[in-house]
């Protein structure tokens, strides 16, 4: 097993076990593979959920470029409401897991297709 495929198991347990919900594992092999070499990193492999500067980059990086969602209140709503499923508590947030939340959240699966 490679170094991918155990971030990615280990991606999926955050899923089950945090967040409460069933992986789809193909959606998140792709998100993975989407995040590239930032997985690998320990600082940039997790979200900093409390600063708002990281979300407003999520945002515009990923919702907003990536996504192709239209910039208004329901992206925030929908970062809130991740950041809710995550566990507010929870401190490290894996992107991979935070972004497959947000393409879930949004209904963007085609994205990945």
């Amino acid at each position: 097993m490679g170094k991918r495929d155990e971030l990615i198991a280990k991606y999926a347990e955050d899923l089950k076990n945090k967040c409460k919900v069933t992986p789809d594992l193909d959606l998140l092999t792709k998100v993975t593979i989407g995040c590239g070499p930032s997985i690998y990193d320990n600082d940039a492999q997790t979200v900093a959920a409390s600063q708002s500067d990281e979300l407003e980059r999520i945002k515009n990086n990923f919702l907003v470029k990536k996504l192709g969602l239209k910039d208004d209140a329901r992206l925030d709503e929908g970062i809130a409401a991740v950041i809710e499923t995550y566990g507010k508590s929870e401190r490290n947030k894996f992107r991979a897991v935070f972004y497959y939340l947000l393409v879930k959240h949004f209904g963007k699966e085609a994205a990945y297709a």
